[in-house]
């Protein structure tokens, strides 16, 4: 498939964000342009109903640039192509690079909308510090704050004037890796948290129904951001921060496809792909199965 060709209305626009600036292995960089030239998307590619848009990088350092501040120039140049892509009748699919990344995908959904929307977020991270909570300054561990309207003022308002979040319609689904701080921000602002532990009680399936039930409840819409270090690094070793004990890659695709399916999804995205750490190709063909997952639309 032509990576150039301009698909009609309907169809998943995929745009890649390559970028590991906020992550302290910054490999995650590679990830969007090692997945589109790996032969688990040339398989995929044929689908008439995909098409490879553009592939977004960071600006190069200038100045004495801190990598906030590309990191913003990033987002900003990613909130419009998603804007942009709505607003043409397609859908969003955004494959990262690291974890900040979705601070300009879900700003451009917001904007698209004209309103907060609803997040799942599948992550086993909470990603909700602030740069005074934070211990190692790390950005990707920081956007879902962000959204929400708190954080270094540079990476703020890049869609809509304040929240780009509902929070009574964010959902953290798959967290067990976290700081006490992030937690006390998450419950203060009234976002769910669904952890690793009330998954194993309660079952995957009452967890996700859950979830989709009070993200689906945003007016405006909702959208699913997917850090592939949810899913069991057994099954997905190609990740920037590894955790055991995740989810299982295959309850995570039945979802996709039945969330897929839900009035009011609006955008997806796969993020923290590291291709270094990828072995014999197999996080590519999970990320290539999870798109697959959506094609049901």
């Amino acid at each position: 498939m032509n990576a150039d060709r301009h698909q009609g209305p309907g169809g998943i626009r995929i745009i890649g964000a390559a970028s590991g600036l906020g992550a302290q292995d910054r490999a995650c960089a590679d990830g969007p342009v090692a997945f589109h030239h790996s032969q688990a998307w040339h398989e995929l590619a044929r689908h008439p109903q995909l098409d490879w848009g553009r592939t977004l990088y960071a600006p190069p350092p200038a100045g004495g640039q801190a990598p906030v501040q590309r990191i913003a120039a990033l987002c900003r140049q990613l909130a419009d192509e998603v804007a942009q892509t709505l607003k043409a009748g397609n859908f969003p699919l955004v494959i990262g690079g690291d974890h900040s990344v979705a601070i300009g995908t879900w700003s451009g959904v917001a904007a698209a909308l004209g309103a907060p929307l609803g997040l799942l977020w599948i992550d086993a991270h909470l990603d909700s510090h602030t740069p005074e909570s934070s211990y190692s300054g790390a950005v990707h561990g920081m956007p879902l704050a962000c959204l929400l309207g708190q954080g270094d003022k540079r990476l703020l308002g890049l869609g809509l004037k304040g929240a780009q979040l509902s929070p009574a319609h964010t959902v953290v689904l798959g967290a067990r890796s976290y700081e006490p701080e992030e937690f006390d921000f998450l419950a203060r602002a009234g976002v769910r948290v669904i952890m690793a532990e009330e998954i194993e009680s309660r079952g995957f399936a009452a967890c996700l129904d859950e979830a989709v039930a009070l993200v689906r409840g945003a007016p405006a819409g909702f959208g699913v951001t997917l850090d592939l270090d949810a899913i069991d690094p057994r099954l997905a070793p190609g990740v920037g921060s590894p955790e055991p004990d995740g989810l299982m890659a295959s309850d995570v695709q039945t979802a996709l496809h039945w969330i897929a399916t839900q009035p009011g999804l609006r955008a997806m995205e796969i993020v923290e792909y590291n291709p270094d750490r990828d072995r014999h190709g197999t996080t590519a063909r999970l990320i290539s199965n999870l798109i697959g997952a959506l094609l049901g639309r």
